[in-house]
């Protein structure tokens, strides 16, 4: 029962990150602004969170600069994620996100020093297929693709970092720290473009959907995601999350309507893709056990 109140919100949390791309679509400022602010209001209320619970949040000099460090390729991740939502469309940025599970496959093994799984690779050229059939149909919106692709490698990148890092601190204080990192670098890249300008001025409309994003679907929903996946298997939450680009599709149709509809192609190389990231915990899971159970064999 505890698990099954788990799942539900796990799923919750999911739908509100497949939101977070109609959020781009609908305010009105550029990707950069758009991130500088999200990651404002998102460390001011992770600050609050710590503030209220009474939890520490001192960290040693070289963890600080290892955060603040990943917090500019979260900060980098989130201005390509926009940008494309911004050139293109948020189906488009979203399937091709989920390109995420490909550039792990390879990053993955080359900063952990790890063997390379055949399932990974098996998955990675599914993907590649997935990939190549929307730049042949939706090539209109190629930069959106390539901004896209760069997003998932960015996210690829701290996502195997964090996975490090999160063994030796808690995960609440080291996204505390990256928003403060991606805040730092995001203005640090303003101030150099001359980007503290009036474009990045909010509207009534703009207030709501950027508070929205930065408390709701950044501070909120990973608080939540945290909390339900101490309790949950990792099979269950890399299944589980695997929705969001179909919930952030779902929502775009219903927002945006006829500005979402793509071509055959667009959603024969998405249900490819997707097909691929879903089958994929299924698929490494299996040959897992058969390369454990022939490991047991010679063992006896």
């Amino acid at each position: 029962m505890v698990n099954n109140k788990n799942v539900l919100i796990l799923h919750f949390t999911v739908l509100i990150w497949g939101f977070t791309g109609v959020l781009g679509g609908l305010l009105s400022i550029s990707a950069i602004h758009l991130v500088w602010y999200r990651v404002l209001i998102a460390a001011l209320s992770l600050f609050i969170y710590f503030i209220f619970t009474g939890k520490s949040i001192h960290v040693d000099k070289e963890k600080l600069i290892q955060f603040f460090m990943v917090g500019g390729v979260v900060g980098i991740h989130w201005v390509l994620f926009f940008h494309s939502i911004k050139i293109s469309t948020v189906s488009v940025t979203l399937v091709t996100l989920s390109s995420l599970t490909l550039f792990t496959s390879i990053l993955e093994p080359i900063i952990n020093k790890t063997k390379i799984s055949k399932a990974d690779v098996g998955i990675g050229l599914i993907i590649i297929l997935g990939i190549y059939l929307i730049f042949k149909f939706e090539f209109q919106y190629v930069w959106g693709i390539v901004f896209g692709l760069g997003a998932a490698l960015c996210a690829s990148i701290f996502s195997i970092l964090n996975a490090r890092m999160v063994k030796m601190t808690s995960p609440t204080v080291i996204t505390f720290y990256e928003m403060l990192g991606a805040f730092f670098w995001v203005s640090v890249i303003m101030l150099l473009r001359g980007d503290f300008n009036a474009e990045m001025w909010l509207t009534d409309a703009d207030w709501a959907y950027i508070l929205l994003l930065g408390v709701v679907c950044t501070a909120i929903a990973y608080v939540l995601g945290v909390a339900v996946m101490k309790e949950l298997s990792a099979f269950t939450v890399a299944l589980t999350t695997n929705m969001e680009p179909i919930y952030g599709i779902l929502l775009a149709m219903l927002i945006f309507g006829q500005q979402e509809t793509m071509s055959l192609g667009f959603y024969m190389g998405a249900v490819i893709i997707l097909g691929a990231v879903f089958l994929y915990p299924y698929v490494k899971v299996k040959i897992e056990n058969r390369e454990r159970k022939l490991i047991n064999r010679k063992l006896h």
